[in-house]
């Protein structure tokens, strides 16, 4: 017989949620499985690539140490109105990453991938390295520049020159171009330079119009301290002018190819006058002078 000590028997309260439990394991395990056989190889093939006769190349591991191809940027001006700079740049043999036009509201064209090469720079040095089409993004700007012809020796200055100016639009369009550009491939402000910059021994754009103290206040490129560049263009006039091997050897320290002669030889003197164009447009004759020199010296 029983004890009469013996309590009922009462059903157990989780065997419910065991049994729901259960069924949703094997739920989550059928739906893993369908996932490995059917999902997983589909995202696996996306990280590899045909490559030539159907072979697989696996891109799902990339290297941390690599950066842009790109290291620099040349403007230009074009020389001619928004119809010919067009067909000029997209069909002769010539080209640029860009061309901005100089419309009310300028648009922008861009006519050469980024990942390729555009014809724009030629024989061009910055920094020691040639060949900046390889490295380098162009953007033309629709600018008629120099429209007087140069006279004897290298160009005259503004007084005796006359230039096209650029509008309001035109640079702010450039600001954000030129930003945008430069976040992506990571470019430093010293090599956001003019095509009169890297091919100074052939090359006059953009020109001494070309805002590019305004530009480096919004960012965009580089500039020079200039009460630096006051005090040393003062010690400049007190102590008198450095040697030209020391003019020379200052415009490589910032990135213009220029002899190692020592003279004031044609090859310095389009050196400097590119020099004067970007940072001392109000005389850009070519010739070492105080003021410029302390510019030279202040630049970063």
């Amino acid at each position: 017989m029983a004890s009469m000590n013996t309590q009922p028997q009462h059903p157990n309260r989780h065997s419910g949620t065991n049994l729901a439990c259960a069924a949703s394991t094997r739920t989550a395990r059928r739906a893993w499985h369908t996932f490995a056989v059917l999902v997983l190889p589909v995202l696996l093939a996306a990280c590899a690539s045909r490559g030539p006769q159907g072979l697989s190349i696996d891109q799902s591991v990339q290297a941390k140490s690599q950066n842009s191809r790109v290291s620099t940027i040349v403007l230009h001006y074009t020389s001619a109105n928004n119809e010919a700079s067009l067909r000029i740049l997209s069909e002769r043999n010539v080209s640029a990453h860009y061309l901005v036009t100089d419309e009310a509201k300028p648009h922008v064209y861009q006519l050469v991938n980024e990942n390729r090469r555009a014809w724009h720079a030629g024989v061009s040095e910055w920094y020691g390295r040639s060949d900046l089409n390889s490295t380098s993004i162009g953007i033309e700007i629709v600018n008629q520049g120099l429209m007087s012809s140069p006279r004897s020796g290298y160009l005259q200055g503004p007084g005796a020159d006359k230039w096209d100016d650029y509008s309001t639009q035109q640079v702010r369009t450039l600001v954000v171009l030129i930003k945008d550009i430069m976040a992506r491939h990571q470019i430093k402000p010293e090599n956001i330079v003019g095509h009169s910059d890297v091919a100074p021994q052939r090359k006059i754009d953009p020109g001494p119009l070309f805002p590019w103290r305004a530009l480096a206040e919004q960012g965009v490129g580089r500039w020079y301290d200039e009460t630096l560049a006051r005090k040393y263009a003062a010690e400049f006039l007190l102590n008198g002018l450095p040697p030209t091997s020391w003019v020379q050897a200052e415009l490589r320290r910032v990135g213009y190819t220029t002899p190692d002669s020592g003279m004031l030889d044609k090859a310095t003197i389009n050196a400097l006058g590119a020099f004067q164009m970007h940072y001392r447009p109000a005389r850009y004759d070519g010739r070492p002078d105080a003021e410029t020199l302390g510019m030279l010296k202040a630049l970063p």
